[in-house]
């Protein structure tokens, strides 16, 4: 009998309806039970990973310590958990396949035919118990994403099928999300969308255990206890997920519909003791009841989308709620702007930070941006990309170099005060390539990261192919540019700041990353000490 305890949470009608939310919140309330918890991603595309994806296909692409170019939902289980995920934490249709052609390469099947099963699908169980073989965890859930019936997530479905009758039912609960809508015309929840989703569910061989209906509107008991009966669930096991207010509010919600007690019993876990929430309903508190407003601006080139800066949009709320403050993030697209309607477009926030990115459309944008916030005293807070604009824009309007820039923007500019690293000049392959995962980075003491932090050395995510240009640093500093955060072993740039200016720090890393519920980022949390304070002079 296996000691970890499996939950799989499937989807249902339509992509979108939140099993990472889901699977994030019940982790969180047996958490908050004493058990230990993680979650995976099993992501049916055949993209190796994310990292070559735009952000428009598939949101922010998350990176791990380890270095993984992961799934955003893995983001969302960090910050519930405050459980930091690895490699082993998000799994493609593409690395499967790749896993299995490679060991038919080496003749690792003795000469069989390879199959979707077994040899696919073998392949995916032993990822779905990597994590609750190393006797680390209580319980590991899986998310699969897409939706049931898709011809892409056919094998993982059977997967689930199979580790179902090898681990017992008692090891392994069913948890699938669908979603009960609306219609005004009729005034009235249809339950058949749901119907036929456990359906096709049931074809595949799987019986959910759990359903969790997402709704806009309350479920009545006649709703309930229909879907319980046409969907073979227990009354107790239809659970509601209705439309929040904020996503932190779903762990809550989750328990007073009783879903961590129903499947604890499923599990023949203990159930006996109430989840200790008093830290999340403390952030809760904070996060509702504000104290003071302020201003953000984003400037980014993906802001149509919300998900292509999920983390920086859930480290301000961390950041606010520690701060008691209300951040309003208003997303500035960087095509749209200039140096002549930046004042128009800047001129009532309290602060502006440049988001990370890729290539040379807007850039020009967020170099009037910085330029004129750093010429106004509004706090300032520039992150990869950003930080890199930071450089460029000092060094042509305080140094006096005026063609500089970037070698990814201008591969002929004569002042290169960004470069390419020198181990990325040789690499033509995209993906999985940038200089990726935690590194350290040592701090001045004198500095305003020394102080955010309280440490002399620390350790944060990377993304990126180029960096801060050494030859440059001399007459960078001599200007009052400062290069506070250094990484020891390589020399490289890590952290920027104008000391005469209030609040201006661009770093190479991705603070972002790091933010949880109940560990705001040390860097978000100043920032927006630092805008609300700007508010309150202004």
């Amino acid at each position: 009998m296996p000691n970890t305890k499996y939950v799989f949470v499937t989807g249902g009608v339509t992509s979108s309806l939140g099993k990472g939310i889901i699977s994030a919140s019940l982790a969180n309330l047996l958490q908050a039970r004493g058990l230990k918890t993680t979650i995976q991603k099993f992501d049916p595309y055949i993209n190796v990973d994310p990292g070559t994806l735009n952000p428009y296909e598939h949101g922010e692409c998350f990176v791990t310590d380890d270095g993984a170019e992961t799934d955003l939902d893995l983001g969302h289980y960090e910050r519930f958990l405050n459980v930091r995920t690895s490699q082993a934490n998000n799994v493609t249709t593409g690395r499967i396949y790749q896993s299995v052609i490679q060991k038919e390469r080496r003749g690792e099947f003795l000469g069989k035919t390879v199959q979707v099963i077994p040899h696919i699908t073998n392949e995916i169980k032993a990822r779905m118990q990597q994590l609750g073989e190393t006797g680390d965890y209580d319980v590991v859930f899986t998310e699969i994403g897409g939706t049931v019936g898709d011809i892409e997530s056919l094998p993982y479905i059977e997967a689930v099928r199979q580790l179902r009758w090898e681990l017992g039912p008692e090891n392994c609960v069913v948890i699938h999300l669908t979603l009960v809508p609306y219609l005004s015309a009729a005034a009235e929840l249809k339950t058949k969308p749901t119907q036929h989703s456990v359906k096709t569910l049931m074809e595949s061989g799987i019986n959910a255990d759990v359903l969790v209906c997402r709704t806009e509107h309350e479920l009545s008991e006649d709703i309930r206890t229909k879907l319980a009966l046409f969907c073979n669930v227990k009354r107790e096991a239809v659970i509601q997920s209705i439309d929040a207010e904020t996503i932190y509010d779903v762990p809550l919600l989750m328990h007073e519909e009783g879903l961590d007690r129903v499947v604890l019993d499923l599990l023949s876990l203990p159930n006996n003791l109430e989840p200790d929430l008093t830290k999340w309903k403390a952030f809760l508190s904070k996060h509702k009841n504000p104290k003071n407003h302020v201003r953000i601006g984003l400037v980014g080139k993906y802001v149509e989308l919300q998900d292509s800066y999920k983390s920086i949009l859930e480290a301000f709320i961390h950041a606010g709620a520690a701060n008691e403050v209300k951040v309003e993030v208003v997303s500035i697209h960087s095509e749209h702007l200039t140096a002549e309607n930046c004042e128009v477009q800047l001129k009532d926030l309290h602060g502006l930070l440049v988001a990370p990115g890729f290539g040379s459309r807007g850039i020009e944008g967020k170099i009037s941006a910085i330029q004129y916030v750093r010429e106004h005293n509004i706090p300032f807070f520039g992150i990869c990309l950003g930080m890199q604009m930071a450089v460029i824009e000092f060094a042509r309007n305080v140094v006096g170099l005026t063609a500089a820039n970037s070698t990814e923007m201008d591969e002929n500019t004569p002042s290169p005060v960004i470069n390419l690293m020198d181990e990325q000049k040789e690499i033509t392959n995209k993906g999985g390539t940038m200089r990726l995962g935690a590194w350290d980075c040592e701090l001045n003491s004198a500095s305003l990261a020394h102080t955010v932090y309280g440490a002399n050395q620390i350790s944060e995510r990377h993304r990126h192919r180029y960096e801060f240009n050494n030859a440059f640093k001399e007459q960078l500093t001599s200007k009052g540019l400062d290069a506070t955060g250094i990484n020891p072993d390589t020399g490289l740039v890590e952290i920027i700041e104008i000391k005469s200016h209030p609040w201006f720090v661009g770093v190479q890393y991705h603070p972002e990353y790091k933010s949880t519920v109940l560990e705001p980022h040390p860097l978000f949390s100043a920032f927006v000490q630092a805008c609300s304070t700007y508010a309150n002079q202004n």
